[in-house]
């Protein structure tokens, strides 16, 4: 005799007394409309605008920008165009000394010519002093 009470894979399948009942509704459909042709152009053109004052906004802040890098580089320049012309003013005050010019001068031969005139050489061992005072 076989166990039909407690396996469900045994027991035979229930008949559905109830029957499906499908309820048909109407659904209203709106349909979107289309933004008009004028009204598109309108957004299409403010778009636009606020798109060419932003690009000249950025674009000014560009040259900004540009303007302020220049002016720190020359302001640098300046300044160590200033430090080199220090130390060049020292140098001309140093060797433009009068008692640097006489020691340079007496080292390379020259005669210190105190009495007011100048030598000029006429042959190899004639001298004569013009403009004498």
């Amino acid at each position: 005799m076989a166990y039909v009470n407690g396996n469900l894979a045994l027991q035979p399948k229930r008949k559905q007394d109830r029957k499906t009942v499908v309820k048909e509704t109407k659904r209203v459909v709106k349909t979107r409309r289309s933004i008009p042709v004028q009204e598109k152009l309108l957004y299409m053109f403010t778009v636009l605008v606020c798109v060419a004052v932003a690009g000249v906004i950025i674009f000014r802040y560009a040259q900004i920008y540009d303007m302020n890098l220049q002016i720190k580089k020359l302001t640098s320049d300046y300044q160590t165009m200033n430090v080199e012309m220090e130390d060049m003013k020292k140098q001309v005050e140093m060797l433009s000394d009068p008692e640097r010019i006489r020691k340079l001068a007496e080292s390379q031969g020259m005669v210190s010519m105190l009495e007011g005139g100048i030598t000029v050489k006429t042959g190899d061992k004639e001298t004569k002093t013009a403009m004498g005072e």
